[in-house]
């Protein structure tokens, strides 16, 4: 169960270079003006705004590598933010990580698996999103680095990526679950399989049911990990839900199975750290997404109805 003593740090990560649609990286502010802040104070914890942290605009970079769109900004960036979210772990407070695509867990997971490197804890990840995030150059279609965080954090990927935060893998992909899945490509199938990585796709939450399927995933991090973090891309839930993303996937997660498994969560000692990506005000409605989102995480971080 979350301390509400302990502090948390809003780290805004305004990047929209690893991915083809433009405006993710007005998210944090879209965040912000849902009042996520408010909403966290509300429940009795001492939020701390950090800002964003500044990236040059896409018009004045150049992709140089068409299979790893905008690699040295995005390297370099994930540098910065894997030191700041490290910092705030090492001072005992909890990084929220505000997005910008999904290309920032790149910095978030580096950042987390050096701090636990340095403790001695084991970090497990829940991911979720409607895609699997884990191509690589060589099996990406696109070349958009929003794809490969995850393959990244197991270390799969370009040296100057799977380096950020040391030279060591941050994830093991056994301490891994990936909840809502309905859009995997080729490459990304074949190493799901290779690795035997908990994925858990809506035809799995249709049969068995969101809390079932909450319930094995937690019951096992439990078990396995010292520091639980979780990456909620907005893709994941339903675009009728969800409209302002940029990739979006028809037949996601509802409403109330968003929340029950953010409830649940909130329920984890292990808990410690959490990111939240693809929040693109520009394809919204009266900002109806970060409203969502910014609720979805007050419920991941102990809100209740009763």
């Amino acid at each position: 169960m979350l301390d509400k003593s302990q502090r948390v740090r809003l780290i805004g990560f305004p990047i929209d270079l690893g991915t083809d649609r433009r405006g993710v990286d007005m998210g944090p502010s879209a965040m912000r003006i849902a009042d996520i802040d408010l909403r966290l104070q509300a429940l009795g914890y001492s939020v701390i705004d950090e800002g964003d942290i500044p990236i040059r605009n896409i018009e004045i970079q150049e992709e140089q590598h068409a299979r790893l769109k905008y690699l040295p900004e995005v390297a370099e960036m994930s540098h910065v933010l894997s030191t700041r979210v490290k910092d705030v772990l090492d001072s005992g407070e909890f990084p929220l990580i505000i997005g910008g695509d999904h290309s920032m867990s790149i910095g978030s997971l580096a950042g987390i698996g050096a701090h636990c490197k340095e403790n001695d804890k084991t970090l497990g990840v829940i991911w979720i999103d409607a895609h699997a995030d884990m191509n690589t150059a060589e099996t990406t279609p696109s070349g958009n680095i929003h794809g490969m965080p995850l393959a990244i954090a197991m270390g799969y990927g370009d040296s100057s990526l799977t380096s950020i935060g040391g030279d060591f893998r941050k994830l093991d992909p056994r301490n891994l679950a990936i909840i809502g899945l309905r859009s995997i490509d080729p490459g990304e199938r074949l190493l799901i399989k290779e690795l035997g990585v908990a994925a858990y796709t809506m035809f799995d939450i249709d049969k068995l049911g969101m809390h079932e399927v909450a319930t094995r995933i937690l019951e096992e991090m439990s078990r396995s990990v010292d520091h639980l973090h979780i990456s909620f891309d907005v893709d994941g839930v339903d675009p009728d839900i969800a409209p302002g993303v940029g990739t979006p996937v028809p037949g996601g997660l509802t409403f109330r199975e968003t929340h029950l498994f953010m409830e649940m969560i909130s329920r984890i000692d292990a808990y410690a750290s959490l990111d939240v990506a693809e929040v693109n005000p520009i394809l919204d409605v009266r900002n109806k997404t970060a409203e969502f989102a910014a609720d979805v995480v007050a419920s991941s971080m102990g809100k209740r109805i009763l």
